[in-house]
This record gives C-alpha cells, sequence and structure tokens, in this order.
C-alpha cells in the first residue's frame, strides 16, 4: 500500500500583529533526518510504502502570510500528484491555522488534497487537542483523531493511534462514519488542561466510548480560543462502523464537556504582575516560575511584551531570570559590545506595539550564546537578569537556561513567556503563579473583539441553552 505522509501546523493567534511568514516554518521531507524522529513508527506496518511529501511546522505566531501558505501548499500537491494513485494519505495538523484573508485554511488544504487524490483514497489527520475543526474539515478526511494530554504528552502516541486506524481501515476495507458534535464553548488552554479537574475527568472517559469497532475512536477538541473565525470552539468527534453508536459516543463527550463549562479554572492562582512579583519575592523556597500568560508565545504571543518586566524593575527584586524578550536590534548590539560590556538600550515592544513600548534598560552583557539562527544572550540590570533572542523562542527545558550559564534551581525568581507550565518546568517550581498580563493571548477573553466566531458561545454568552445534536459525515 502506498501512503502518503503530510501535513501543515501553526497554532496562528487572530490578535497578534505579527506576520508568521514561510522563514518561520521547518519543512520536513523525505531523506530529512527529522523526518524519522517525527514517525519512528512506521516500520510497525511493513505492508505500507510511507513517503513524506511536506511537513510544515512553526511556533505559534501571528496570521499565516498567503504566500507561504501558498508555497507550502503547492509543494504538497506537486509532491502528492507525483505519488498518485495513493492508497492513503496521513496529514500531521495541528488544528489552529490562520492564514490572512481566509475562513478555515485547514478545510481548504484538506479539500484541495481531497480532490486531488480523489474520492478512493483514505484521508486521516492527527490534531492537537486546541485545534478547531469545522464541517468542511470533516467532510474532507475519513479520520480524525487528537491528543488527550495537555500539557502534550501523547503527541507520538496520537500519531501512531491515526496511522494504525489508517492501516487498519485500508486492510480491512473499512470506511468510517464520522460524527461530529461543535461545542458552543470557547476557553483558553490555561483553564482545560487535562492534569486538574473538569478537564482530566472529561479526558479520562474517552476511552471508554471506544470498542474498537462500532466506535473505532473518539476524541474532544478544546479548540483554540485565540482565533476569531466561525470554527472557534471544542468539540466531539466520534469514527466507527455503527453511525448510530458513533452518533451517540460524540453527543455524551460533547454534554459532559458542555455540563461543566463553568467548573474550567486555572490550575495555579492567576493574579495581577504586581501581585504574583510580591508573592515570589516573599516565597521562602526557590525557584519559583511565573508565567506571563499574556504574551505566552507557545500560544501565539509574540514575545516582546514588556508590561511584566517593567513592573519587576519597579519592585526590584534580588533575583529574577526573565525569559524572555526577543529583539534582534538589542541582540546585535550586545552582540558587538561583547561579554562584559555596559550597555543602555531600550528592549521589546517593537512588535506587539498595542501592548507594549520599548523598555529603557541599562545593563551589562553577562552572556552571549552565537547561534546562527537564533543568537541569545543573558543582560543583566540590577538583580535581574533579562534573556534576549533574536528570534521568537519558548524557555520550556532547563537545559535552555543551562546553555545561557543560568541554572535556574539557582536562582529565586523565573518568568517564562508560556501558559501552564511544561512538565519539566513543573518538577522544577516549588511555586507556581500565573500573571494574567496584556499581550495578544490575553486571558481575559471577554476584552478581546471579536467579530467572526459563531454565536451564541460560552463565555461570551454565558446564559445560553445548548444541546448536542451530532452532524454526520
Amino acid at each position: 500500500m502506498k501512503i502518503a505522509i503530510g501535513g501543515i501546523a501553526n497554532e496562528s493567534c487572530t490578535f497578534s500583529p505579527l506576520p508568521s511568514t514561510l522563514d518561520d516554518f521547518r519543512l520536513t521531507r523525505q531523506g530529512d533526518p527529522h523526518f524519522d524522529e517525527l514517525y519512528p513508527f512506521l516500520s510497525a506496518f511493513p505492508e505500507a510504502e510511507f513517503t513524506g511529501t511536506v511537513t510544515a511546522k512553526a511556533l505559534p505566531g501571528g496570521p499565516v502570510e498567503p504566500s507561504a501558505y501558498a508555497a507550502i501548499k503547492t509543494e504538497l500537491l506537486e509532491r502528492l500528484e507525483a505519488l498518485l494513485p495513493l492508497d492513503g494519505v496521513y496529514l500531521d495538523m495541528h488544528g489552529a491555522l490562520y492564514v490572512s484573508g481566509m475562513e478555515d485554511a485547514e478545510g481548504d488544504w484538506m479539500s484541495a488534497i481531497r480532490e486531488l487524490v480523489g474520492p478512493d483514497c483514505l484521508i486521516a489527520a492527527s490534531y492537537d487537542l486546541h485545534g478547531n475543526v469545522s464541517e468542511h474539515i470533516m467532510a474532507a478526511l475519513d479520520i480524525i483523531s487528537g491528543y488527550r494530554t495537555a500539557p502534550h504528552i501523547d503527541t507520538l502516541e496520537t500519531r501512531e493511534r491515526v496511522v494504525s486506524l489508517l492501516m487498519r481501515c485500508l486492510r480491512e476495507g473499512i470506511r468510517p462514519h464520522k460524527a461530529f458534535v461543535k461545542i458552543p464553548v470557547g476557553l483558553p488552554g490555561e483553564k482545560t488542561s487535562t492534569e486538574w479537574e473538569p478537564g482530566k475527568s472529561i479526558y479520562q472517559v474517552i476511552p471508554a466510548e471506544i470498542d474498537g469497532d462500532a466506535v473505532m475512536d473518539a476524541t474532544v477538541q478544546v479548540g483554540y480560543v485565540w482565533a476569531d473565525e466561525p470554527r472557534m470552539t471544542a468539540c466531539a468527534i466520534a469514527v466507527g462502523t455503527d453511525p448510530s453508536a458513533a452518533a451517540a459516543a460524540a453527543s455524551r463527550l460533547a454534554a459532559r464537556y458542555w455540563s461543566r463549562r463553568a467548573d474550567f479554572r486555572f490550575g495555579v492562582e492567576a493574579l495581577s504582575i504586581d501581585d504574583c512579583i510580591r508573592q515570589a519575592v516573599a516565597a521562602t523556597d526557590a525557584p519559583v516560575i511565573i508565567s506571563d500568560s499574556g504574551d505566552n508565545v507557545t500560544a501565539g504571543g509574540v514575545g516582546d511584551v514588556t508590561a511584566f518586566l517593567e513592573r519587576a524593575f519597579e519592585h526590584q527584586p534580588d533575583d529574577l531570570v526573565y525569559a524572555s524578550i526577543v529583539d534582534e536590534a538589542a541582540v546585535m548590539r550586545c552582540l558587538d559590545a561583547g561579554a562584559g560590556a555596559t550597555l543602555d538600550l531600550e528592549i521589546g515592544g517593537k512588535l506587539d506595539t498595542r501592548h507594549a513600548k520599548p523598555l529603557p534598560v541599562s545593563g551589562s552583557v553577562e552572556f552571549i550564546k552565537p547561534d546562527e539562527r537564533n543568537p541569545q544572550v543573558v543582560l543583566k540590570s540590577q538583580g535581574i537578569r533579562i534573556i534576549l533572542t533574536a528570534r521568537r523562542a519558548s524557555f520550556q527545558r532547563r537545559q535552555q537556561f543551562i546553555d545561557l550559564n543560568i541554572t535556574p534551581e539557582d536562582h529565586k525568581i523565573i518568568v517564562v513567556k508560556i501558559g501552564y507550565l511544561t512538565p519539566e518546568l513543573k518538577a522544577m517550581a516549588r511555586q507556581n503563579t500565573l500573571a494574567l498580563s496584556p499581550g495578544a493571548v490575553n486571558q481575559d477573553l471577554l476584552s478581546l473583539t471579536f467579530k467572526r466566531i459563531s454565536r451564541p458561545c460560552y463565555p461570551f454568552d454565558a446564559d445560553m441553552a445548548w444541546e448536542a445534536e451530532p452532524l454526520m459525515f
């Protein structure tokens, strides 16, 4: 059997002023060493010949430039056409792609693939838990499933599960029935993690809905709330050989999610910037890790909002590491001056000018990490060490700090531009708070200007009534 692999993944914040360009994507093709890292399980299916076309992945950001999307889509379709006829296509997606000027970019992507490969070829897709799904997408796909953990620790498991479903359907000649329930709830990932309630229970019961036949798979998508388009909501999906069973499973999952909509909450204390800093300074155990959530680059934040840092200088903590501010010009000046130099800089506030202004800082260049793609420096000013990066970066691993000569456990306060902590950061933290800071991915959803989402939708229409009505495909 001939199976093609491709995909495009970008969590695109429509409230971000910073577009995602072609240069922001990492393109993986057949023969790239990274291909085997993404799909190490393919050897388990010796009956199939898998060929990588192009898989494009980028750090979450702003709307994707149409030219970038067109270039990636064109390459994918050309490579697919060269492989025809195909028995199957596996798409490694995220599900929250937004292309400037286009509604439902994934729907466009998948429809183009369906048109090319024909009606008999099976198409399967794996999704991030924070992907948005539409009727257009459901019509084009045969199989779709998503992560069941947030933070995401089942990425490889989900890819393998979807490929396994695809292979089984090809071997047994199954064309699954698909049930789709759009749940009119839009909530941020920081409230819907599967590590605490009610997300924990909602996701734990998914396997009980799957019997492997009538219902071959089921998934609940939280969705990506910072995408102002109609498909921005949660949803429940079930696929299987029995349309009635699939519809019932999707409806139960959707109703369970809906019934707990008001129970979703932050997993840690969510405080103002000032209160987060005060609490961290008063803590007796370290490190205290604070999430600068409004400029969370893992959700599409720009990465140069200085609001938190500005307040930190007002409080003058003895020991704080700030990760990070993206400012290529400031990094270049530090590189030119060299380690040990003292500089007066204006950092940040150049990209997301709606939420920040450049912050004047006088400090010494403590450490330089030369890197062809993303050089980084540590600028020390008073008791604050500011990590400056030439390109946006998400500090989620201890090694990223070690590479900058910073041992996190030796410092009192660590501030990171993310939302909920990754398992590695969570293991290091003796205390963790979430700062309700400004930025493109502000947690105060009601303060954002949504114009195109489907209404009514919770929490924007808090008193709305709703019942699950599955759509069948």
